[in-house]
């Protein structure tokens, strides 16, 4: 056997129900009644005949590719394979051949318990059938460990352009204590985040994406996508950030490369000596080259960009020691005036807060157009500790991403967050609050021994950002497009390996458009808003997951809590708030039309994520609060029960009636409520099993293109008596099982000459009466019109007997769909007497009344019943019916007592049953059935559709006997609803 060799099937079993593991995939139908809602599923095989007996197994079953272990070979000297050591590529027995499955250890070498992950799709969809590929891992180089993997490119990030050229301005406008807390609050909340983020991140194998992996996995493809545009978008924006910071750094250092020179001479409204600042077309220019120049890098791959990671880490580490060495060497006025040294008159006068306004380049000036407060320096100051997610970018170059992430990243944040607020003590006693304004490089004026190694550092470690924020920026866009969630995003698309050079391109062209802006101080609120927005995913994610607390919830994380993961999250949306309402609500607004904009056009896919538990649990819970008891008649729903067994044949590979949706749409009130579609296939269950799941998904399919709200269920049984007793037992759960059963009338049965079906209808309904359960049978339904087919006249309700009042409610329902809402409801009541009349039409009148229901009443008695049969017999069109219908029951009722005789004297037997037969009563229940039959004709002949109450098949008839009747009642009644109630109420007088 050679390292890849294709599986066809694993064991007997599976070649057994190979053929039904090929993916289905649908087509439209066209109807034979040129309904548009026969729109069904037409199964192809991908031999091109379903009927075929010996199906291509290369086309049955999805091959699986199995990376065997090289030692293992094939001899083909020894002939065939056994059963199970042929598919292990080894010819001793199995000890484990009890089990009718391959061992692990033999399939897949251990590979899966050594940390070699098995490749699993990133982005599953609903009824996909997924082959498995079990290859050898492929050389991915060296991996990294927790100190070169995580801590240090945390450190790299975090430890930016802020630190060096914005934290002395900061902490002379805020003062020391309000430094101080703005290092505790920007620094608590990138903990809490980091907190989180080891908590997800060690609770199974990381892929591409980074925290849009984490987030998207925990709560969902819309949530996931949104977050992680906006996290793309802040990443391509931090580069632009990067990029300015370098070349401001680099003008500060060598004024001579300017092209364009701006000069400023107020300070706090004194007039000194003049200070200049890089002009804005000067960052504009050279910040386009530089950018440029860094995409040519970002081409070259990430092994170019590894190779060089040391030289970006080196200036940062020797740039932080030559900083502190020289504030320890500084003294008054050395190394530039304005600098006291460590003094603690310089402390007390930095120590409270100096807010001005200031002019676009920072300088403060009584004009200057931006207005300086504790929020803004919030905005100002926050990316100085971002980049906690540079470690969880990395996971695929980790050695042990489960131990890496939480340490060196919880370790790189407390060790910036120390360095931070040991800075800021440092920095107020070091100059005057006018030095720490006007000196915006005070970090390489004191740095020891040459200022020039500080500027070449910062410069060094803001490129070394730049590159990292132009090379993560792109593997995040491309990653978000390869899960196949927007088809938009198709553009950016790379093969596994392959680097994303359309992402980096259009990452390039944000990024420059950015520079352009090339005001440092507008930038860095706008990253901050979609770094914040990612970091409150992440508590939100984790959040969730703990407090849903699953069984797959197994973090190897152990020092977390809902309650951390929560504050953290709410500190992400107080601290946007504090910068800017401004850029949140846009920041929210890009996310929300993102999410929409998913919600709309995106795939649908399970990724088993936190929502989807929440919404299971949150079942569970309401589930076990409805408890057992009777539901009030306030709280009761429609929950259809609807059957989709045909009585007779559809047309090929359609699963149900197309009208049944539009009738089951019809029993809930704006859409809400849960139908249950039920269809029962003949046969073994064993045998049957693979086609009840196809099945399956062929119902679901229809249920999601008729837009209704419900599942579907398919149930083996040897017969549909057999297997609909069995659903009505044992279908739904507490108070959520179906309370009313809903089918079609058997229309067909004496024209195809079906003569099992007036058994099987007659046991159906007993079934249900017994379950108690309440029952529709809907004739006509090839006529009942869809939701753009709107009907005129009235709903027609002949109520003859107590039913809880379900026939009303389905008429009030009825009403609520737009085919209806023209209609007007007539009541029909039944009275034995004419002096019965006036006082029952009022009763029903106030009735309705009470049930706020508007409808007209109309009482029919007896006696006009008898009158209009003895008068107009011979007109009636009804009585040809039931002529019919006396000389078939007299027939039947003389082949049973023939066959009684012929059996010497037996009782009488139908459909295997003894049965007893009272003429009289026969021709009583043909003669009312005559009677209703003739009054729905005479006075609902133009309605749009008939509800009348139906009669329970009679003890001890035959099941013929009470078709007849049912056939008697419906003749030449286009649309009609017959219902039977159970024993409960369905409204309520009450309020």
């Amino acid at each position: 056997m050679d390292n890849n060799e294709e599986i066809e099937g694993g064991s007997s079993e599976d070649n057994e129900f190979g053929s039904g593991r090929g993916g289905r995939k649908y087509r439209p139908v066209v109807a034979h009644d040129n309904d548009r809602a026969v729109v069904e599923m037409s199964s192809l095989d991908p031999s091109g005949s379903s009927s075929s007996p010996f199906p291509d197994p290369s086309n049955s079953l999805k091959k699986k590719k199995v990376g065997m272990q090289p030692d293992i070979e094939m001899d083909a000297k020894e002939g065939p394979l056994p059963a199970h050591g042929g598919v292990n590529g080894s010819q001793r027995e199995s000890k484990l051949e009890l089990f009718g499955f391959d061992s692990l250890v033999n399939i897949l070498g251990l590979k899966s318990m050594t940390g070699e992950q098995i490749q699993a799709p990133s982005s599953p969809r609903d009824g996909d059938d997924v082959s498995i590929h079990l290859e050898q891992a492929k050389d991915t180089g060296v991996k990294s460990g927790t100190m070169m993997g995580v801590f240090v490119p945390c450190l790299q990030n975090i430890m930016g352009i802020i630190y060096y050229i914005r934290f002395t301005w900061i902490v002379g406008m805020a003062g020391i204590w309000e430094s101080l807390l703005l290092v505790a609050f920007c620094g608590s909340c990138t903990f809490l985040t980091s907190v989180s983020l080891s908590a997800i991140a060690t609770n199974g194998a990381m892929k591409g994406g980074g925290p849009y992996y984490l987030i998207g996995r925990a709560l969902g493809p819309e949530v996931g996508v949104s977050i992680g545009l906006c996290f793309f978008l802040g990443n391509a924006v931090a580069g632009s950030l990067y990029v300015l910071g370098a070349v401001e750094t680099f003008l500060n250092a060598v004024p001579s490369a300017g092209i364009f020179r701006e000069t400023i001479t107020k300070v706090n409204g004194t007039s000194i000596e003049p200070i200049s600042s890089p002009s804005l077309h000067d960052l504009q220019v050279y910040g386009i080259i530089v950018t440029i120049a860094l995409c040519f890098i970002v081409f070259g791959g990430v092994k170019m960009i590894n190779r060089v990671a040391p030289a970006f880490l080196i200036p940062v580490i020797f740039s932080l020691f030559s900083i502190f060495i020289g504030i320890l060497l500084a003294r008054k006025d050395y190394p530039a005036a304005g600098i006291t040294g460590l003094s603690l008159e310089s402390f007390r006068e930095n120590w409270g807060p100096d807010y001005q306004k200031t002019n676009n380049a920072g300088i403060p000036d009584p004009n200057g157009n931006t207005d300086w407060n504790f929020n803004a320096l919030v905005g100002l100051f926050f990316p100085a500790v971002t980049g906690i997610m540079a470690g969880s970018n990395r996971s695929a170059s980790l050695k042990d991403t489960q131990r890496s992430i939480p340490i060196g990243t919880l370790a790189a944040t407390l060790t910036t967050t120390a360095l931070y607020f040991v800075s800021v003590l440092f920095f107020g006693a070091l100059a005057t609050r006018e030095k720490l304004f006007t000196d915006r490089l005070l970090t390489a004026t004191v740095a020891w021994p040459l200022p020039a190694l500080i500027y070449v550092g910062i410069i060094l470690s803001t490129l070394g950002a730049a590159l990292q924020s132009l090379t993560g920026a792109p593997r995040l866009l491309a990653a978000i497009a390869n899960d196949d969630i927007l088809p938009v995003l198709n553009y950016f698309k790379v093969s596994e390996g392959d680097e994303p050079h359309i992402a980096t391109f259009f990452t390039a062209f944000l990024c420059i458009a950015c520079v352009i802006i090339g005001n440092l101080d507008l930038i860095s609120p706008t990253i901050t808003m979609f770094y914040l927005l990612c970091y409150a995913g992440v508590n939100l994610s984790c959040f969730l997951l703990d407090l849903l607390d699953a069984p797959s919830w197994r973090p190897r994380w152990k020092f977390h809590h809902w309650s951390l993961s929560l504050l953290g999250a709410a500190l992400c949306i107080v601290i946007m708030f504090l910068i800017s309402w401004s850029f949140t609500v846009v920041s929210l607004a890009l996310a929300s039309l993102i999410y929409y904009y998913v919600s709309l056009k995106g795939k649908a896919g399970d990724w088993g994520d936190g929502f989807k538990s929440a919404y299971f649990q949150l079942a569970l819970r309401s589930l076990r609060s409805l408890g057992a008891n009777q539901v009030h008649p306030k709280n009761w729903y429609p929950i259809p029960l609807i059957f989709c067994r045909p009585w007779g044949k559809l047309p090929e590979n359609v699963p149900c009636h197309p009208k049944l949706a539009d009738f089951a749409n019809c029993m809930k009130k704006k859409g809400r409520g849960m139908s249950i579609f039920v269809s029962i296939l003949d046969g073994d269950y064993h045998e049957c099993a693979e086609d009840a799941k196809n099945a399956c998904k062929q119902l679901s399919t229809y249920i999601d293109y008729k837009r209704c709200e419900g599942v579907a269920e398919i149930v083996v049984a040897p017969n549909m008596s057999h297997g609909f007793r069995g659903i009505v037992q044992t279908m739904g759960l507490g108070n959520l099982k179906p309370n009313i059963v809903v089918m079609r009338y058997p229309e067909i049965w004496r024209r195809e000459n079906l003569i099992e079906i007036p058994a099987t209808f007659v046991g159906i309904i007993n079934d249900c009466i017994v379950a108690n359960k309440a029952v529709v049978i809907v004739k006509g339904l090839d006529e009942w019109p869809n939701e753009y087919q709107r009907q005129y006249g009235t709903i027609d309700l002949y109520w003859i007997v107590r039913d809880g009042g379900l026939m009303l409610l389905l008429s009030q329902l009825l009403l609520t769909k737009e085919s209806f809402e023209s209609c007007k409801i007539q009541v029909f009541c039944i009275a034995e007497e004419d002096s019965d009349a006036e006082e029952l039409k009022a009763d029903v009148k106030k009735f309705l009344y009470d049930l706020r229901m508007h409808a007209e009443v109309i009482v029919v008695s007896m006696k006009s019943w008898d009158t209009q049969a003895d008068g107009a017999v011979a007109q009636d069109e009804s009585v040809e019916a039931f002529a019919g219908a006396q000389v078939r029951i007299a027939n039947y009722l003389e082949e049973m007592k023939e066959r009684s005789r012929r059996d010497g004297a037996a009782p009488l037997v139908a459909d295997g049953k003894p049965v007893v037969v009272n003429e009289r009563q026969v021709e009583k229940f043909l003669y009312t059935m005559l009677k209703l039959n003739s009054t729905i004709l005479r006075y609902s002949r133009m309605a749009a559709v008939v509800l009348v109450s139906l009669p329970p098949p009679p003890v001890n008839h035959p099941a013929y006997f009470y078709m007849e009747y049912m056939d008697l009642l419906v003749e030449n009644v286009p649309r009609l609803l017959m219902v039977r109630g159970y024993r409960r109420d369905v409204v309520t007088l009450f309020t």
